[in-house]
């Protein structure tokens, strides 16, 4: 969770089992899908409190309420997360990589995050540099199943990278939309039905200045 308490609250009535079986479902879509430098801290927590004070009737698994309950639990988090990986130390811009294709879900977030938390796909978007090759390596050792050669990985809407072998696209319009603040990463496994996502941000010299210069 990159070092941070979060506490996130409701005036539904929603009881604690329900509600803790909820914010576990929804931290792995959010907060557990966000890396900066790949650490956690002894401190990293997110609470979800609910008092009732709203007055409206109980809400339980199954129903209309809980449904929208967690439609606006999940929305909530994933724009904190995303802000926490926007505004993470040193970072200069933050990207979001969505992998389709996977045996399940499971595989594509882990195929996610490995590519997120790769030290050379973070300094390659600080570069602005669309490096298919960083970002099929972190795919290589991430432990998802698949075959090289049905892999597609689109950067920031073009495709540079399919059966196994790199596109000649022009990558003029890569390198532009890398140099925005936030970008995006999509990559299809081709291995199944399995979806997931992660968020990263660039690896700058201001964030090992940062690390460098103070302790704890």
């Amino acid at each position: 969770m990159a070092t941070l308490l979060a506490v996130v609250t409701t005036d539904a009535d929603v009881a604690a089992p329900d509600l803790q079986a909820l914010l576990a479902e929804v931290a792995e879509t959010s907060f557990n899908s966000i890396t900066v430098d790949g650490d956690t801290s002894t401190n990293d927590t997110l609470f979800a409190l609910a008092n009732a004070a709203a007055g409206g009737p109980a809400l339980r698994p199954g129903d209309g309420g809980f449904a929208a309950l967690r439609e606006a639990l999940l929305g909530v988090c994933e724009s904190l997360a995303e802000q926490v990986v926007a505004d993470a130390e040193g970072a200069t811009k933050h990207f979001r990589v969505t992998v389709a294709g996977g045996r399940d879900d499971a595989e594509a977030r882990l195929a996610a995050r490995t590519v997120a938390v790769s030290p050379l796909v973070k300094t390659a978007v600080h570069g602005a540099d669309p490096n298919w090759g960083r970002i099929v390596m972190a795919l290589g050792r991430s432990g998802a199943r698949f075959s090289l050669d049905r892999v597609r990985v689109t950067i920031a809407g073009t495709t540079v990278f399919e059966h196994g072998a790199p596109i000649d696209a022009d990558l003029s319009a890569v390198v532009a939309a890398l140099q925005q603040p936030r970008s995006e990463i999509d990559i299809d496994l081709g291995a199944g039905d399995g979806r997931g996502h992660a968020w990263g941000c660039d690896l700058t010299a201001g964030y090992v200045r940062i690390n460098a210069e103070y302790t704890t």
